[in-house]
């Protein structure tokens, strides 16, 4: 069975990539009054080679080998490279090449609302050219890859999230693997495949990675401790440590290599738990000649050279590395590419806008609390507002102060009513940056996507049902034109309020953060909003923030489209509603209202693009 694997394996060879004195830096935090940040270098001139079959990166904790894995797939930000380079089949990586390959990240990241089959076919529709496949093609490689890692059972079961009993670790992992196999990609990475499962079905995954080597693939991967059984599949191994290679080749060759240099691997131990005792320093040397670069005492009395990697440098196979390398070199026609060149798209715009709008519907419907709590906000404040305020009388002083005090109380509604937008972006992030990273789609189409899909439906279209309960309950200017005018109002003071939401969601990580963000700019807008304090009393040097208030814009349109040609009165005297904002300092003029209508369009639009640039600044790299 051997024979004829490997008889098959020659048959239908893959990529080979190389990378040559690669080495990486990263950038560490800056200390307290340190202008410039430290770095440290993780990747330290590593050379190696990667042939069709099973590649597998093994070391400790911080060895380097996820480091390398993202490096040599692209993921890693170029500017911490400085010198090496990646060539698949004697050429420079670029963004084509990149596209073209799979990556499966260690946390499987899918939409867990949508069942196996779906996220296959979300991948499908975007991933596969529109020209060279049809909508059928699409089903019959969707169904080809179901079959191929047996998720037959679990195929029309959702993922599974907080609120929906999903499929188990390890479809879920086939899952995330099949999204990448939907390309049929020649060239696939993985960062830790058996994280988080039990050894057989980590077993189980890696016996159908090694099935999927064998048509014609090279699979690398990192691994940080494999049992034996997983173990004999590696057809080549690279062990790590600090970011530096020490032993590169064959895995039934390791163990000899090891014992020339004084460690001998005691019977029924796992090879690979035996490579990382050697790492960790837990088994010493035991010749009675020392190797050179190997001294008994060498991994104790020196820290700063890496004596394995020392050894390895000194071996035939880094010198078998080193000659094929050369080789490669001498005949590779030098191109200008880097890691991340001019991103390539399967699918055009407006077909992808298309696809992840949808998508966005479906996970709305089917985890629907958000949606829920959101129409049942607004039902419950706006039977609030309509009791508390129950038929406002023209009568001084109540029809006055009771009129601003709701108009007061709707504006905080709509503003801090929209506080959960701030989730929007931060809980999606990771799923983002993955799939965006993985050419799904452009920036700009996830973001009009949740445009589309979320803010409208979901943040605008319930202001009008708010607006019907509460208006006819206060008892407002029975004018079809005033109530109109009242729920557009609400409406953008709302979108403007989602909007510094989606501003701040899009800028930072976490949910606690965003929500002190969020509040402090909320807060102060309601104070210089024109209800709470008299602007016209406003020290000089603080009179420039009611100009940025969603509040202050809110209230002067409300107020002028209820006050306006309204007659209030008492026992003794009448006032208008004009009266009255004469003395608040309000502008009721023709194009006044109107006015305070394209500021919050031109804050809901600023705070937009702003939103924009923020999630298309997200870091991609890890």
């Amino acid at each position: 069975m051997e024979a004829e694997e490997a008889t098959i394996h020659f048959q239908m060879p893959g990529p080979m990539l190389t990378f040559q004195n690669v080495r990486y830096f990263v950038n560490l935090k800056r200390k307290f009054l340190h202008r410039k940040a430290e770095e440290k270098e993780i990747l330290k001139d590593v050379s190696g080679i990667m042939k069709p079959g099973m590649n597998a990166i093994l070391g400790p904790t911080g060895s380097g080998k996820t480091s390398l894995l993202d490096v040599i797939a692209g993921r890693k930000d170029p500017k911490g490279l400085r010198s090496g380079q990646v060539l698949v089949d004697s050429e420079i990586v670029n963004a084509d090449m990149r596209m073209r390959s799979a990556y499966v990240v260690q946390d499987d990241i899918l939409m867990g609302t949508l069942t196996v089959r779906e996220n296959l076919e979300f991948s499908a529709n975007l991933r596969l050219s529109r020209i060279e496949f049809s909508a059928e093609d699409k089903k019959l490689k969707v169904n080809a890859v179901i079959r191929e890692l047996s998720l037959q059972d679990c195929a029309d079961t959702k993922i599974g999230t907080d609120f929906i009993r999903g499929i188990s670790g390890g479809e879920r992992k086939r899952c995330s693997i099949g999204m990448e196999l939907i390309t049929s990609p020649s060239l696939i990475f993985l960062d830790e495949p058996t994280t988080g499962l039990d050894a057989n079905t980590a077993n189980t995954l890696m016996r159908l990675l090694h099935t999927i080597s064998r048509k014609g693939k090279t699979v690398i991967f990192s691994i940080h401790q494999p049992r034996y059984s997983i173990f004999r599949q590696f057809d080549h191994m690279t062990l790590m440590n600090k970011g530096e290679i020490i032993f590169a080749g064959a895995p039934d060759k390791a163990l000899g290599y090891f014992e020339k240099a004084g460690y001998k691997c005691e019977a029924f131990n796992n090879p690979a738990d035996f490579f990382l005792d050697i790492i960790n320093g837990e088994i010493p040397p035991t010749l009675d000649t020392p190797v050179p670069g190997l001294q008994t005492n060498a991994l104790v009395s020196c820290e700063d050279k890496n004596q394995l990697a020392f050894y390895y440098r000194q071996s035939e196979f880094y010198s078998e590395v080193e000659e094929t390398l050369r080789q490669i070199t001498c005949s590779t026609v030098p191109k200008q590419h880097g890691f991340r060149d001019k991103d390539v798209y399967a699918t055009p715009f407006f077909y992808q806008l298309l696809i992840v709008s949808l998508r966005t519907v479906k996970n709305i419907l089917r985890n629907p609390q958000t949606s829920y709590a959101q129409l049942a906000l607004n039902i419950f404040f706006g039977v609030l507002v309509g009791l508390i305020y129950y038929q406002i009388p023209n009568t001084l002083p109540e029809a006055i102060q009771n009129r601003v005090g709701a108009f007061f109380f709707l504006v905080i509604n709509m503003v801090f009513g929209n506080l959960s937008a701030v989730e929007l972006f931060i809980n999606e992030r990771v799923l983002f940056i993955h799939e965006n990273t993985s050419g799904y789609y452009r920036t700009s189409t996830y973001f009009l996507s949740k445009v589309f899909a979320d803010l409208i439906p979901n943040r605008i279209f319930p202001v009008f049902l708010f607006s019907a309960v509460s208006y006819f309950m206060m008892g407002m200017k029975n004018e079809v034109e005033a109530f109109f005018l009242y729920a557009f109002t609400l409406s953008m003071v709302s979108m403007a309020a989602v909007s510094l939401a989606f501003l701040v969601s899009a800028s930072v990580r976490t949910f606690a953060v965003a929500n002190v963000l969020i509040a402090l700019p909320y807060v102060f807008m309601m104070v210089f909003g024109g209800f709470l304090v008299n602007l016209n009393a406003m020290l000089n040097w603080m009179s420039w923030l009611k100009w940025i208030s969603i509040f202050r814009y809110g209230l002067n349109a409300l107020t002028i489209n209820e006050m306006k040609g309204q007659l209030f009165y008492s026992n003794t005297s009448t006032t208008t509603g004009e009266e009255y904002m004469d003395q608040q300092g309000i502008d009721y003029s023709p194009w006044a209202f109107w006015q305070n209508e394209v500021a919050l369009i031109s804050i809901s639009c600023v705070c937009m693009v702003f939103a924009y640039i923020q999630l298309w600044r997200v870091n991609r790299w890890k």
